[in-house]
């Protein structure tokens, strides 16, 4: 079976890209699996075949790492907009006629979608589309998606979304006539690249002075809707080093921020390497993710939480799908920087309760959110219910052919009779 993963923005640098990668990693593992990427970056996912796309200009849904000055999509004019999806709709067709997949998994409920309902009409290639959430906020911000985005998902052979509620919030915005189509998949973890026994964090501990303090640490993308601000107001309350990690347009804002709120145990480090993340997971005495959106279940909470440290997160969106309050983390109220400075300080002065938090969190990762065990398993379920619906396509498409032809024939033969008959 041939899987073609499309993604519309970078692989690197956000929770949906670092999905596909893994997805498509773990996908590749499998016998009866060929998988391909297509996706505007430099290079794939390790050892999967990657086909680049390079798109006319940068848009995207809210923010993106890779892609710091772009505009977003609801403030482009019709005619940018038809740019960017002709350069990707000739893009796409020409992976399809040179790859010819089985199944074609589109990410994000959005313009490729779209260009998937062609594909399907013209070639019977069956497609899956997956929601992450931010293009269903992208589309509730912009009408002008609706209708061609509610189309693909009628015609998709399966829908996915990463949350239960990024599942009600796509079906408020596009419509509930494909509820029941819609399944919910969870991202997953890579447990064996967030094992705490595998990692030690002493060249962090030197690099960034941190020897004896307690840390606290927040790790993302710095726009409005992930709430950092509040962690900024409950920095005075806190006793620790608060490490601030990742990069975006609310940046210097939060940097000023600070500065006027006499914040000095915060520190801004902007992006750092792979491995000094995974250091800083297990050095952080607890991970706090304040978004005041409804977030659909961000990657930062099942990493943290994989790395046995404790996470305080807003009670929005997807999160309560994996922090379960009082038992692997906490919940708190959103936009509330008491609630957060009380609950953070709760797991700073009780070992006990933080290591308790910790082991259940890795056990509650391992249960359900691996990829081998969890994830990918159901992927590949619904992979064969789209490849049986683009050989059904097929094999129906050749019976048309088919009886086509024969008519054809039956035609001639006719024709030939009747000349016959009259040349006589």
């Amino acid at each position: 079976m041939k899987v073609l993963l499309v993604m519309q923005f970078p692989l690197s640098g956000a929770g949906t890209g670092t999905f596909v990668s893994k997805l498509s990693e773990k996908l590749n593992e499998l016998e009866d699996i060929e998988v391909v990427v297509a996706a505007p970056d430099i290079k794939g996912p390790k050892g999967v075949k990657f086909f680049p796309i390079k798109p006319p200009f940068k848009a995207v849904f809210v923010s993106h790492p890779q892609y710091p000055n772009a505009k977003r999509f609801s403030e482009l004019s019709s005619k940018k907009i038809t740019e960017y999806y002709l350069s990707y709709f000739r893009q796409l067709i020409e992976i399809v006629e040179e790859y010819k997949p089985d199944v074609i998994h589109i990410h994000h409920a959005f313009m490729l979608s779209w260009i998937a309902n062609y594909i399907r009409s013209l070639y019977g290639i069956g497609y899956l589309v997956t929601s992450h959430g931010t293009c269903v906020y992208a589309a509730s911000l912009d009408l002008r998606f609706k209708s061609l985005t509610s189309q693909a998902l009628q015609k998709a052979v399966e829908v996915t979304a990463v949350s239960h509620h990024t599942k009600k919030w796509l079906c408020k915005v596009f419509g509930a006539k494909f509820r029941n189509k819609v399944k919910v998949i969870t991202g997953g973890i890579d447990l064996e690249a967030y094992s705490r026994d595998q990692i030690s964090y002493a060249s962090i501990e030197k690099k960034y002075n941190l020897k004896g303090k307690d840390v606290v640490m927040f790790i993302g993308r710095l726009t409005k809707e992930k709430g950092v601000e509040y962690l900024i107001d409950a920095a005075k309350n806190i006793d620790a080093e608060i490490i601030v990690i990742g990069d975006g347009s609310h940046r210097k804002y939060l940097e000023n921020y600070t500065r006027l709120k006499g914040a000095k145990n915060i520190r801004f480090l902007g992006y750092i390497k792979p491995d000094e993340t995974r250091q800083f997971y297990k050095r952080a005495n607890v991970v706090v993710v304040p978004s005041v959106w409804d977030e659909p279940l961000g990657l930062v909470i099942l990493e943290a939480m994989a790395m046995e440290t404790p996470v305080v997160a807003s009670n929005k969106g997807g999160i309560p799908l994996a922090v379960k309050d009082g038992y692997n983390g906490f919940l708190v109220r959103p936009r509330s920087a008491k609630a957060i400075s009380e609950t953070v300080n709760r797991i700073l002065k009780d070992e006990i309760l933080a290591r308790k938090l910790g082991q259940n969190a890795r056990k509650f990762v391992e249960e359900r959110f691996g990829w081998k065990k969890a994830i990918v398993p159901k992927f590949v379920a619904l992979y064969k219910k789209v490849s049986q619906a683009t050989n059904y396509m097929r094999d129906e498409r050749l019976r048309v052919q088919f009886e086509r032809e024969e008519l054809e024939r039956e035609k001639r033969e006719l024709a030939e009779k009747i000349g016959h008959t009259w040349g006589r």
